[in-house]
């Protein structure tokens, strides 16, 4: 066999091989083209899914955040209303003092 026959023979299996590569290619193409619409839609059923779990966990944990804040400012306002029960002087004196001071700050503010 020569070396000329056995180049011709190399191509043509070179050709084939292009050949089969392409059609391979185009085969894998087309199943890439009809598997995406339901990738992207298993994609965002689980988005959606995702994203309903978390707004309920925040949600829940916003209501549980208000029921604490709520919680503590009626202690706070049981504290107050005990402490001015307890010494109504003092707690007036003291009301005072915080609002003169308030009115100080504020007032020496707009001279800067």
């Amino acid at each position: 066999m020569s070396a000329n026959s056995r180049m011709q023979g190399a191509a043509r299996d070179a050709l084939d091989d292009a050949r089969d590569f392409r059609s391979d290619a185009l085969r894998a193409a087309e199943h890439a083209q009809k598997a995406f619409p339901e990738f992207a839609k298993q994609a965002r059923d689980v988005f959606e899914t995702s994203v309903d779990q978390f707004r309920g966990q925040f949600r829940d944990q916003g209501r549980e955040a208000a029921d604490v804040a709520g919680e503590q400012l009626e202690n706070a306002r049981l504290y107050v209303v005990d402490r001015v029960h307890e010494r109504p002087l003092t707690t007036t004196l003291a009301a005072a003092g915080v609002g003169f001071l308030i009115g100080v700050l504020l007032a020496s503010g707009g001279r800067r």
